[in-house]
């Protein structure tokens, strides 16, 4: 979980973690202020931009960690599409898309102990009510976490549709669920075996 970070080395990379991740936050906002499918779909461009701008071997791995999120894409369309809200739809999956991609963008140039460093110095002012060790630690988790659990939501309709014709749909939630709560406590077990405090 810990190793997302693109062995192909790009500009990005060389950038501070803090500014990466304040443009990420910035970038995240914006994206909820737009309300039209042109809007979003210039975002989008844009992210697309900023990936290709790595090489086509950079790009060809950003896309594959947007892959999992397809089903779920499709899925929000649909629905949107049925209740006649087709413009509304459009705008959610690109808002979804873009912030992901973005996301993972920012994942795969940044070390998570650059993250840490980053997070720690933004939490310091909470340091009072909470350690900002533990609270950046937590979020740089969290951040890291969300491409790895859309790859085990795509294994896990894979291994559904393997196994049965009908369409996975709310069925997968479980052992998604159980999932997430495996992996955390894995993540936990490893933090306690390197000193921390999981």
């Amino acid at each position: 979980m810990l190793t997302l970070t693109s062995p192909v080395e790009i500009w990005a990379h060389r950038l501070p973690a803090g500014v990466k991740l304040a443009a990420l936050a910035g970038a995240t906002l914006i994206l909820f202020w737009m309300t039209t499918p042109a809007q979003q779909a210039t975002a989008l461009v844009a992210v697309a931009v900023l990936t290709l701008s790595g090489g086509t071997r950079f790009a060809r791995a950003g896309a594959r960690m947007l892959r999992p999120l397809l089903p779920f894409a499709v899925l929000v369309g649909l629905w949107h599409l049925a209740t006649g809200e087709w413009s509304l739809g459009a705008v959610v999956v690109m808002r979804m898309v873009t912030a992901v991609a973005a996301a993972n963008f920012v994942t795969m140039t940044t070390r998570l102990s650059d993250m840490l460093d980053a997070l720690t110095w933004l939490c310091r002012p909470l340091s009072p009510v909470l350690p900002p060790q533990r609270l950046a630690l937590a979020v740089a988790l969290v951040i890291r976490f969300v491409p790895v659990m859309l790859l085990r939501a795509e294994a896990i309709v894979l291994a559904w549709r393997a196994r049965s014709p009908a369409r996975p749909g709310w069925r997968v939630a479980q052992p998604l669920t159980l999932a997430a709560l495996d992996d955390a406590a894995r993540v936990a077990e490893a933090l306690r075996a390197r000193g921390g405090s999981g």
